[in-house]
């Protein structure tokens, strides 16, 4: 488990971090989520002990990272994946790394199965490609079995094949009782993965919930109806104030009035519905609007006006330095 209490950290005139509180719980994983230049890498460095907080303090299992007798049963993290001696193969990585934790050599070969690399383990990690690169960092991460685990960006350079093993493998991982804490741009994956989220903007707590309870602070976009008595519905929309439009598949979207007044108003009106659906806000358009005033690095058009952005092709947040 992972609890930060009032986290600050300040760079020259830069405060990246602003007291920031909150917890990482074991048996879920919880994403990590911010804008770019929001704080989040400074955040994941200070978990571990790479950067010394301002402020504050951040407790794993109840204590200081630094305090553990052994750190890699601690904390599993990965934050570089590009971490790793080129000129040795990932057998060899991993060996020096257990050597040096303490952790038992036949952990190696468990891992190296665990992620995929039994075929190329005696390879330079020089020669891998980005997603084997991120294989042997995530093989590094579980070397000592830890009780907490965290990823940033973990799915970067994967294919798609790639990208389900590791959503299957962080969600094994809470499963078995381990506090799993991943920071990804990608809201597809956040929205299949994470069951909480901590969300932060320029260095301050924008949200600690659950996705369920993000997504909703955000109005819904419609509502999606289907009836065999088409004019039928077009009048009742008409008259109960709301607008109705055609959709591709058949169905009609209803702004304007909830699925509640909708089913109502045809129940009186003795029009039959095969569909009410409420539309909500994806994850994705959620952390767009509860974040755009939170947005530090943000691009514009020749007209000067914010740039159409892409969450999914988003670049990768530089710590705020």
């Amino acid at each position: 488990m992972i609890e930060a209490v009032g986290l600050r950290k300040v760079y020259g005139k830069k405060v990246a971090v602003h007291d920031l509180s909150f917890t990482v719980r074991p048996g879920i994983v919880t994403g990590f989520l911010g804008p770019n230049g929001s704080g989040k890498s400074t955040t994941m460095r200070m978990i571990v002990g790479l950067d010394r907080p301002t402020a504050g303090r951040v407790l794993v299992d109840g204590e200081p990272f630094s305090a553990h007798r052994a750190p890699l049963s601690a904390v599993g993290a990965l934050l570089d994946a590009k971490a790793v001696h080129t000129g040795r193969s990932a057998h060899k990585h991993l060996q020096a790394l257990a050597a040096t934790a303490g952790v038992p050599n036949s952990r190696v070969d468990e891992v190296i199965d665990l992620v995929g690399l039994r075929e190329v383990a005696r390879k330079r990690a020089g020669g891998f490609s980005l997603g084997m690169g991120q294989r042997l960092g995530i093989a590094s991460a579980l070397l000592g079995d830890p009780s907490t685990v965290m990823f940033d960006e973990p799915v970067n350079g994967l294919d798609p094949d790639g990208i389900l093993w590791i959503r299957n493998l962080m969600k094994e991982l809470a499963r078995q009782g381990r506090a799993v804490f991943v920071s990804s741009h990608l809201m597809s994956e956040m929205a299949l993965t994470a069951e909480h989220l901590v969300v932060i903007g320029k260095g301050r707590l924008i949200a600690d919930e659950s996705v369920a309870a993000f997504v909703d602070r955000v109005q819904p976009r419609g509502v999606t109806v289907r009836s065999p008595q088409v004019e039928e519905l077009r009048e009742l929309v008409a008259v109960e104030g709301g607008s109705l439009a055609p959709t591709a598949d058949g169905a009609f979207d209803v702004r304007g009035l909830s699925a509640e007044r909708i089913g109502d108003a045809a129940a009186r009106r003795g029009v039959a519905l095969h569909e009410l659906t409420t539309v909500k806000a994806s994850l994705e358009e959620a952390f767009m609007e509860l974040t755009a005033s939170a947005v530090e690095y943000q691009a514009r058009t020749t007209g000067g006006e914010p740039a159409p952005t892409v969450p999914e092709t988003r670049v990768r947040e530089e710590v705020a330095r």
